[in-house]
């Protein structure tokens, strides 16, 4: 009947129309100016990055420069201040050199992933994180990393 194929062409079109927005993606690439674009279609280029929306929503910056500052709170956190803690992603550039200094150095410190853990963002956020590496010395929250500036935060840390 002329009924039942209107209902199931309905059906049709609003499967279509869902399955759509749960397959949206967004595409990450740079032009050949150097330019990023945020595109929902993939670009004819191969340096195309596809990103989820829940990988897109933790995003964090690499600090450019290095602040030190006192903390004499725990936030609520009940922060071990006897131990060095970083908060990190895991594309993050000056993280990677942080913890290549530190094997160095043969320094022990716990490693705080923001990108794999819901708890660690949360903290990460409540410290007013808002890039990344984020280095808990002591009573000591350096944003970013230098080796001089730490050598300075971590001799004076008491750790």
């Amino acid at each position: 009947s002329p009924m039942n194929r209107i209902f199931i062409l309905l059906a049709i079109l609003l499967a279509m129309i869902f399955s759509e927005i749960t397959i949206a993606k967004i595409y990450k690439w740079t032009d050949d100016k150097g330019k990023v674009h945020f595109t929902d279609a993939p670009p004819n280029k191969e340096n195309a990055e596809e990103l989820n929306e829940q990988e897109l929503a933790r995003r964090i910056v690499s600090y450019k420069q290095v602040e030190v500052k006192f903390v004499p709170i725990d936030f609520g956190l009940n922060r071990q201040t006897n131990r060095l803690v970083m908060y990190s992603t895991t594309r993050c550039s000056y993280c990677a050199k942080a913890r290549k200094y530190f094997a160095e150095k043969n320094i022990a410190y716990i490693e705080k992933n923001i990108d794999h853990s819901d708890g660690y963002h949360r903290e990460f956020k409540q410290l007013g994180g808002k890039g990344v590496p984020l280095i808990l010395a002591g009573k000591y929250q350096m944003s970013g990393f230098s080796q001089t500036r730490f050598d300075k935060v971590y001799a004076t840390s008491g750790l």
